[in-house]
């Protein structure tokens, strides 16, 4: 078979729909997850360029779900050598405006999405992946300036990025570079009705470019990271927010 053999999460729409498609593009075969947009995933599937690429559906936050899916992955597309951990969810929940249980249930689904989630995909992952083998998770600058809105949001993304470099180490002696994209705010149709007017003015002028980013912008930072040329960059965390946010 031509080509690598790569599972995107979330890639049925938005950020993981433009990361499938590159991969496409370059050539690789991809396994396309969903968590309940089968019509979106196909759809996606059969617009890629190329041949061989699956949809495959799970929970993240169900860890024996999360192992049927690697596996049925793997076997579809003889391995994985690429994984990108980019299926995620943010709750609106204040601690100054949710009640307790709502505050528990927040940071519950959250963190089984997606940290705990991720963390349990790479476990199966890496079962089925050789020396060579890449791992980037998506991220994003939430995780270093905060969440006011969505701190359950912050905090697993913080945790991702202490994941992918403590994997960074520990999988190097195999071969596997573990790197991560943290993204600001981009332009996709799950954000169009934040960036609308005045919210939207407010969020574009966090960056001196005077916009947000695109979703093909995130998926090139991807590519690279899952190239062969990116052993070295293993435990590195790429910013792509477009200055609206610098951390030293």
């Amino acid at each position: 078979m031509s080509g690598r053999a790569v599972l995107v999460t979330g890639a049925s729409r938005g950020i993981g729909r433009a990361i499938a498609t590159a991969f496409a593009a370059a050539g690789d075969r991809v396994a396309i997850h969903h968590r309940g947009s089968a019509d979106l995933a196909v759809r996606l599937r059969d617009e890629l360029p190329g041949d061989g690429h699956v949809v495959v559906q799970a929970d993240i936050a169900d860890p024996g779900q999360v192992r049927r899916m690697a596996d049925e992955a793997a076997e579809a597309l003889g391995g994985i050598d690429v994984l990108v951990n980019n299926a995620g969810v943010f709750f609106h929940h204040p601690i100054t405006e949710v009640s307790y249980e709502e505050w528990q249930a927040a940071w519950r689904e959250t963190l089984d999405t997606n940290l705990v989630g991720a963390a349990n995909l790479t476990w199966c992952a890496v079962r089925h992946m050789r020396r060579g083998g890449r791992i980037v998770n998506v991220s994003s600058r939430g995780a270093f300036r905060g969440e006011p809105e969505g701190p359950a949001y912050g905090a697993s993304k913080a945790g991702l990025n202490a994941l992918g470099q403590s994997l960074a180490i520990a999988l190097a002696p195999h071969g596997i570079s573990v790197g991560t994209v943290a993204p600001g705010f981009v332009q996709t149709d799950m954000t169009n009705e934040h960036l609308k007017p005045p919210r939207g003015d407010a969020i574009r002028a966090q960056s001196p470019f005077g916009r947000v980013g695109l979703p093909e912008e995130i998926a090139a930072a991807v590519l690279y990271l899952a190239s062969p040329a990116a052993e070295w960059a293993t435990g590195s965390i790429i910013d792509l927010n477009g200055a609206s946010y610098l951390r030293t």
